[in-house]
């Protein structure tokens, strides 16, 4: 009797296993679909330039799934051997504390969760069950661990010395990828600008005050109020400059954007957006936000996804570009993904040449391209970092 309730006991523990491994590797196969699959071909003139650019992309969800990204995924669409295979230089991997159920670009409050069950089901640490602190804190520990595993082919950077460093190596060792821990909302802090300093400490560098919902810090172009900086906002926003952590308005209402660019005093990033100017929505910026955002000095990074440029193709993605670098000037725009950020991507970071051979096609010269692939986020942290 003791031996079968043994077997039993075992077989519900192996149970119990298999559907934590399965659910959430089940649930991105469903949220971060890849709709052309690799290889992916451009033209020979954009292969070869492709691969003399330094590549950035400024946001990617992956570190909320439970892939390892150190091996090559056949679902999602960021990992360590797709950079590289892609010839991605720098990956910003954004931490996601709280989702809301029914997620939508118009109206969204906070009384729902989908990363509480993903958290649970996905064997995280029970401290990350009730805190989004905690939360954040974990993955950016995931990140950290990757880099430790990767046998030197990921590079974590935190410090503009880390940069220079890494980029100089690259030099010689094309075959490397770094990456970079950046924030969606500020509601990781719970309430607590003080909380900053543990997010600097973890690596954080990056860190946008709302994200689909309003917060104690700031309102959401996704929320219900989309009012703008709380009191408790603005000393945040203080206390990140203070850090030297750049503020990011992706996900902010256009009133949080007004408040952020009246009192910064850094440059402002835009991690992951598209424009009015090409694509009418909720989610996207105004050309006087481009321009704002331009004049601190800073850089938006341009979406891959439908609701951020209305196309599902590297052509539209270049002609949102084209749209912003006419009205921010081409110093001033990049690459924003939102990889693996429950979006369907046209293709996955392997096949990021072919938003270089769109460029060319939008008639874009060498040295814009290389500035718009990566030189200026690249160029901004170099300036920014700690």
């Amino acid at each position: 009797m003791r031996k079968a309730l043994l077997v039993l006991l075992a077989l519900i523990v192996l149970g119990i296993a298999g559907v934590c491994a399965y659910v959430p590797g089940s649930t991105e196969r469903n949220m971060n679909p890849v709709l052309n699959a690799p290889p992916y071909k451009a033209t020979p003139e954009a292969a070869a330039l492709h691969k003399r650019l330094l590549v950035a992309d400024m946001h990617a969800d992956s570190l909320l799934w439970g892939r390892d990204l150190n091996a090559r995924g056949t679902q999602g669409q960021v990992d360590i051997p797709r950079l590289i295979e892609g010839n991605v230089a720098l990956q910003a991997f954004t931490i996601v504390s709280k989702s809301p159920r029914n997620l939508n670009i118009e109206k969204n409050d906070d009384s729902t969760d989908n990363i509480t069950p993903l958290a649970i089901v996905g064997l995280w640490p029970p401290s990350t069950w009730t805190s989004l602190k905690e939360r954040a804190l974990y993955q950016s520990q995931k990140l950290h661990k990757f880099a430790e595993a990767s046998s030197g082919r990921l590079t974590v950077i935190r410090t503009a010395a880390d940069l220079t460093a890494y980029l100089a190596r690259r030099h010689k060792e094309p075959a490397i990828t770094a990456g970079l821990l950046g924030i969606e909302g500020a509601q990781v802090l719970e309430g607590n600008p003080g909380t900053i300093d543990a997010l600097f400490n973890a690596g954080i560098r990056m860190m946008g005050p709302a994200h689909f919902f309003d917060n104690e810090i700031a309102g959401s172009a996704h929320g219900v109020e989309k009012g703008g900086l709380t009191t408790t906002g603005r000393e945040v926003i203080k206390r990140m400059e203070q850090k030297k952590m750049l503020v990011d308005l992706a996900h902010s209402s256009p009133k949080t954007i007004d408040d952020v660019l009246a009192m910064a005093t850094r440059p402002i990033v835009v991690s992951h957006t598209g424009v009015k100017g090409t694509c009418n929505n909720a989610r996207n910026l105004s050309d006087a936000h481009l321009k704002g955002i331009a004049a601190t000095g800073g850089v938006i990074g341009i979406g891959y996804w439908e609701t951020a440029v209305c196309g599902t193709d590297a052509d539209s993605i270049a002609k949102a570009i084209k749209y912003a670098v006419g009205i921010a000037g081409v110093e001033h725009i990049g690459l924003g993904s939102d990889y693996d950020g429950a979006i369907k991507a046209p293709f996955d970071t392997s096949g990021v040449v072919l938003v270089t051979d769109a460029l060319m096609r939008q008639g874009f010269n060498e040295k814009d391209i290389a500035a718009i692939m990566g030189g200026n986020y690249l160029r901004l942290l170099g300036q920014t970092l700690p």
